[in-house]
């Protein structure tokens, strides 16, 4: 009776035993299936939202492969991401290395009169500003005079334009790091050399697009007070001689505001192009205003008011791109754009510097690619003389094969441009 009782039992270990891993095994597959089922359609949302976030239609997709952490081989499968993550090709240019700036300059601005480049203040480094304006002849190929700006003016993200004998300097930030704007505006006569009081901005802003349009002074968008908030402002002030003529008035809005941004007059059109929103901002308690990133969102979008005095869009630059307000030239009807910022690489995690020269042809309205720098370069900026293109200062790479921000620099460099 006992062997057969330990007989029964053992047989009925087996049968629960093989019920049992029977139960698992069907449960692991029914979970797998819902597990492959959920990531497919998880994939899938994720893919459609980056697609119509970082990848504009208008670009094209470059393949990059995924690689398996155990080892070095290439699965078979590729993630696409936006050619903006890439250099673009472009016509091989001859550069030619020119006398450097007195010194390294970045978020520093400038304006050209005549044979002459004015640069403005900006960052020697995170923690020094520099408060003087630079002077290149491109006579002589030599920079030629330094002179002061005035103590209440800011050093960095300004917002400048020149009628071609004066500078109008309005709003930015005053002081290293991180630090607060000012509303403070002023005017350079470039002749005397002598500054000139000017009626405040409404209200304190970063990088704003700067121009003069039809005898008014327009400033459009930019930072709001905290360094990071969009602003969507438009005044304009009537200018005459680096004089007011009036008082500030509120325009029409621009439909995507930010800082960073090239502003251009052409064929008596007024252009924004480019830019960014969003932008770092000061530490938390930080009694040095201490720099701390936060999300920026870059664009290529470009913006045009005509004699309708309503924004229209324009076609889109080739990489969406920022920090280009003094990196632009107009020549042979056509807009001419040197280096920049552009989107942050999902690989990598890390800022994409540019070092493609973009034009933008007016007549057209067409977007190519003419050239590339000797290195990729943000906050660079450019001039134009007896068929040269120069260009100057900013934050250049790490190398070739290292697209982020390196070192500050002070270099001009000079091409000779044909279209």
């Amino acid at each position: 009776m006992a062997n057969k009782h330990d007989h029964h039992n053992q047989s009925s270990r087996r049968l629960i035993l093989v019920l049992y891993f029977t139960s698992v095994v069907g449960i692991g597959f029914v979970a797998a299936f819902l597990f492959l089922s959920s990531s497919s359609s998880s994939s899938n949302l994720s893919f459609t939202a980056v697609s119509s976030i970082l990848v504009p239609v208008n670009r094209p997709e470059i393949q990059i492969p995924k690689r398996s952490k155990q080892t070095n081989d290439t699965k078979d499968h590729v993630r696409l991401l936006s050619a903006t993550f890439a250099d673009i090709p472009a016509p091989e240019l001859h550069w030619e290395q020119m006398q450097s700036a007195p010194v390294p300059r970045l978020d520093g601005y400038s304006v050209q009169i005549q044979n002459l480049l004015y640069v403005f203040s900006g960052y020697g480094s995170l923690d020094y500003v520099h408060s003087h304006v630079d002077v290149f002849n491109f006579t002589d190929n030599k920079w030629c005079a330094r002179f002061d700006t005035p103590k209440e003016m800011a050093n960095s993200h300004l917002g400048i334009v020149t009628d071609g004998r004066y500078v109008y300097v309005v709003s930015g930030q005053l002081g290293p790091q991180c630090r607060g704007p000012t509303s403070r505006s002023f005017v350079l006569d470039s002749v005397t050399k002598t500054w000139l009081e000017f009626p405040s901005l409404p209200a304190p802003r970063y990088a704003p697009a700067t121009q003069i349009w039809r005898g008014r002074l327009h400033v459009i968008g930019g930072s709001k007070e905290n360094r990071n908030a969009v602003a969507f402002d438009h005044w304009s002030i009537a200018v005459k001689d680096g004089k007011a003529l009036g008082e500030w008035r509120e325009e029409v809005p621009i439909p995507r505001g930010g800082p960073h941004r090239a502003c251009v007059v052409a064929n008596d059109k007024l252009l924004v192009i480019g830019g960014q929103e969003g932008d770092f901002m000061a530490k938390p308690n930080s009694t040095i205003f201490k720099c701390s990133r936060r999300r920026e969102i870059f664009n290529g979008e470009v913006y045009m008011m005509d004699e309708e005095t309503k924004w229209k869009m324009m076609p889109p630059m080739p990489k969406n791109n920022s920090h280009i307000e003094s990196a632009w030239i107009i020549v042979n009807n056509s807009i001419v754009i040197v280096g920049g910022t552009t989107d942050w690489h999902p690989v990598t995690k890390r800022l994409v510097l540019v070092g493609e020269i973009f034009r933008f042809q007016l007549d057209t309205l067409t977007w190519s690619v003419i050239g590339r720098l000797p290195f990729r370069v943000k906050t660079a900026m450019a001039g134009f003389w007896n068929g040269y293109l120069y260009f100057t200062s900013g934050q250049r790479d790490r190398g070739p094969d290292n697209p982020q921000p390196g070192k500050v620099i002070g270099e001009m460099w000079r091409t000779k441009l044909k279209f």
